[in-house]
């Protein structure tokens, strides 16, 4: 793949939201792509996509879709990920992969370009991209932890329903329309789990994502303990996490503490931000400006605001983190590892 100037490119779940937004940002930047093959489950097949004015037909993705394919993003769920990622390995492919199904395999990079690119550049075939909760968080911790160190993490989440899918879209703007009509809403799909009870999701917030463990925490706030460990590649940095679905389409919103191993001054945390690669500093209260999810919504960056020391913690720090779940979290890190690939290997 050295020194090419184009490149085949396969986007596998090609008719989910997130496929969607791949092809959108390969069109948007002109990646460069000699051909691009266009993959979904058999029910889709046959379906067109327009990209760059052109109709591409929708194939079913098998093993032997990947003949001739540079990378191959895929992002249609874990099971169709093991399955066929393999195959897009074994056809000369780079696969970077958009679900949990790799992200722990010790053989596989989990990679946040603005922090642990240099991991992508090892890879075996396969790179994984993390939770698009843990994305945005650790790409605007990473330069504190260069600067300070970071002994301990406390997370909470306020999710939008875009993560759990097109049906969760349609159900909060459903229930929402029948609330305001008087109506009892109808819950059938949030929380996402193994047992059959749902909540309402309009006017509410459900503190559960994913199912839960043997430990008491979600599948989803061990993602995010786990991830952020592997990624900054520090198994001492304490990390807690507790997710929670809200009613909003778009956008992830985080509240983190994070208290740092140094003593820091404000200001200088400030300037960290501001500076960091892929990261927004949206920080003037005075004027009731801080990051809001309509605000990123559409948007490639991770944005911070609410930045401010804890009042008892010396070396507590608390900030406010926002970013576009489906770009940041999920497309858009996948087609910037495959960027920041050629450009190494130019």
């Amino acid at each position: 793949m050295a020194n090419q100037l184009t490149y085949n490119v396969a986007v596998v779940g090609a008719t989910g939201a997130v496929g969607q937004q791949m092809i959108r940002l390969l069109e948007e930047r002109n990646f460069p792509i000699n051909q691009l093959k266009l993959l979904a489950s058999g029910r889709s097949a046959g379906k067109t996509v327009t990209f760059k004015g052109q109709e591409f037909v929708l194939e079913e993705a098998t093993p032997e879709s990947f003949a001739g394919i540079d990378f191959a993003l895929f992002s249609a769920g874990g099971g169709v990920s093991k399955e066929l990622a393999p195959h897009a390995v074994r056809h000369g492919a780079v696969v970077i992969d958009n679900t949990s199904a790799f992200r722990m395999d010790p053989e596989v990079p989990l990679v946040v370009p603005e922090v642990n690119m240099e991991a992508a550049l090892a890879n075996k075939g396969i790179i994984a991209n993390p939770n698009c909760s843990t994305i945005q968080m650790v790409a605007a911790l990473k330069p504190l932890y260069d600067r300070f160190g970071i002994d301990r993490i406390i997370v909470s989440t306020y999710q939008a329903v875009s993560g759990a899918g097109q049906s969760a879209i349609n159900e909060l703007q459903t229930q929402s329309r029948d609330i305001l009509d008087g109506k009892e809403p109808e819950c059938n799909v949030l929380p996402v789990g193994k047992l059959p009870v749902h909540h309402q999701i309009a006017y509410n917030a459900i503190p559960q994502i994913d199912v839960f463990t043997d430990n008491g925490f979600t599948y989803e706030e061990m993602k995010m303990v786990n991830e952020t460990k592997k990624i900054f590649g520090d198994d001492t940095v304490l990390v807690s996490a507790t997710c929670v679905r809200i009613p909003v389409v778009y956008g992830h919103s985080e509240s983190v503490y994070v208290e740092l191993k140094q003593d820091f001054d404000l200001e200088d945390v400030k300037s960290l931000l501001e500076s960091a690669p892929g990261v927004v500093l949206v920080d003037v209260p005075e004027e009731q400006r801080y990051p809001l999810a309509t605000d990123a919504t559409g948007k490639l960056d991770v944005f911070v605001g609410r930045v401010r020391r804890d009042l008892h913690h010396p070396r507590g720090l608390h900030m406010w983190i926002v970013s576009d779940n489906l770009l940041k979290g999920a497309a858009w890190n996948t087609v910037q590892i495959a960027e920041e690939l050629i450009k190494a290997r130019a």
